[in-house]
């Protein structure tokens, strides 16, 4: 009978360990499986970030696009800009000039009256 009893201790430390390996089987299978989630995550956000940079860069490359547009009619404002320039400079030389005859005109107006005026009788 005690060789029965011996059977019957091994099988239970048999099925005991079979149950602790089946448990951390399925334990090690279920950590796998979570890390492979999370790793399935993160693929996902950064093809999701991929996406955005390149959204991002598409309005760079439109952004550099419209900035070489603009200084090629800044140029061609250049040009206006150097005659609004030298008409101005024009104009403050004529009101100078115009200053300078309006002050000889009321010379010439006074001394015109001064001769032409009549003595009292």
């Amino acid at each position: 009978m005690a060789g029965k009893d011996e059977k019957q201790e091994r099988d239970e430390l048999a099925e005991s360990l079979n149950d602790l390996f089946t448990n951390l089987s399925t334990m090690v299978q279920g950590e796998l499986q979570g890390s492979s989630n999370v790793l399935e995550l993160l693929e996902k956000m950064n093809l999701r970030v991929a996406e955005e940079y390149k959204g991002y860069g598409d309005v760079a490359s439109g952004l550099r696009v419209f900035v070489e547009q603009l200084k090629s009619k800044s140029g061609s404002f250049d040009e206006y800009v150097q005659q609004i320039d030298a008409i101005e400079q024009q104009v403050t030389e004529f009101e100078a000039v115009i200053s300078m005859l309006d002050k000889y005109v009321s010379l010439l107006e006074s001394k015109v009256h001064s001769v032409f005026q009549v003595p009292p009788s």
